[in-house]
């Protein structure tokens, strides 16, 4: 097929109506079923799930959240229920989700919602956003899929979407405002929620990174980026800055027995609030520094991981011995450590 003006397929916004109507067919014959919904046209979702839900999906995949989701609103039910946990226990139910403040956003929210809401989420996205660690993206998608707001709810399905529906020739990440402006041409007062969730799905199932499924698709009659023959060229990226690389020691120290020295890292900074194996400095040169107690202290070899910001690399030693630490069964250990700790202690323990 020959390359037809992009300029011809531009024409999303105009023909919202149809492109909307298109799409939430769609969604009401292919939508995903998740833990934290309710299903296409039913009635609106308990704002808590959608607000936990949201706040575990951000730098989340939905795979990886769900048994988290599920964990915490067994134990977990409401938001008065959250609010009264101890901030220990939530943070060691968060680990291994990763990003560790959205953690203490969350018990800060949920106790603002408790304390000074009487336990009921505000209703619109003015209310939302004046809760603590709530930010445009969450007020946006629980005022539209808990509510019925006409909320603009762009994430990076979204971005996706609209990049390639457009045809956005500018890169990310310079194209975001961009892209939330077309996207919020297509919002309207038919069924937000429900809108939201579909534009969400079809980036997440359909327009897909890399090779998307046109064939699947509902909106190639109006997709710039379809009718051009390249799809997959959107949407278009910055040369990725290389992140820097940190180094570090972590001590895995057990005691006569065999339980593993945890100490609780500072509520400020990375990972703070959390369980974490003693450990050095994280820096660009290698600064071991003295260990956490005498011991005969093993190399054990090293892991790697990747934050947002830098890479790090972790120096292994093992060694038992004793001390003032909060000394936990291996089990446990494994189980409430964020991961990178995680790698490190199974790196230790074998």
């Amino acid at each position: 097929m020959a390359p037809v003006p992009i300029q011809v397929f531009t024409q999303a916004a105009t023909d919202a109506p149809a492109v909307r109507a298109a799409l939430l067919d769609w969604y009401d014959a292919h939508g995903r079923t998740l833990a934290w919904r309710v299903g296409p046209g039913a009635s609106r979702p308990d704002p808590y799930r959608v607000w936990l839900s949201e706040v575990m999906l951000q730098q989340t995949t939905t795979a990886h959240a769900t048994p988290y989701f599920l964990a915490f609103t067994q134990r977990w039910p409401t938001v008065d229920d959250l609010a009264a946990a101890a901030d220990s226990d939530v943070m060691a139910a968060w680990a291994g989700l990763g990003y560790y403040a959205r953690a203490r956003n969350l018990l800060a929210c949920a106790r603002a919602v408790s304390g000074e809401h009487g336990g009921v989420f505000p209703n619109t996205e003015v209310g939302l956003l004046a809760l603590p660690g709530v930010g445009a993206y969450t007020a946006a998608a629980v005022a539209a899929i808990a509510f019925g707001r006409p909320a603009n709810v762009v994430d990076g399905n979204v971005e996706r979407v609209m990049a390639r529906l457009f045809a956005v020739e500018t890169p990310l990440p310079a194209a975001r405002p961009e892209l939330k402006r077309l996207a919020g041409s297509l919002v309207g007062d038919e069924r937000p929620g429900d809108w939201a969730q579909a534009l969400m799905d079809l980036g997440a199932t359909v327009c897909r990174p890399g090779q998307p499924l046109c064939e699947r698709c509902p909106l190639t009659a109006w997709c710039a980026g379809f009718q051009a023959g390249r799809p997959e060229r959107y949407p278009l990226k910055s040369p990725k800055v290389q992140r820097p690389r940190r180094r570090g020691v972590a001590w895995v120290l057990r005691d006569a027995r065999g339980r593993v020295a945890l100490v609780r890292r500072p509520d400020k900074g990375l990972l703070g609030g959390m369980l974490g194996l003693p450990t050095s400095e994280w820096s660009s040169a290698t600064i071991e520094g003295p260990p956490p107690a005498p011991a005969d202290w093993r190399d054990a070899g090293a892991v790697e991981h990747v934050f947002t910001h830098f890479s790090l690399t972790l120096d292994v030693r093992s060694g038992e011995g004793g001390g003032d630490f909060v000394w936990t069964p291996v089990d446990e250990a494994l189980a409430a450590l964020p991961t990178v700790f995680r790698k490190a202690l199974e790196r230790g323990l074998g």
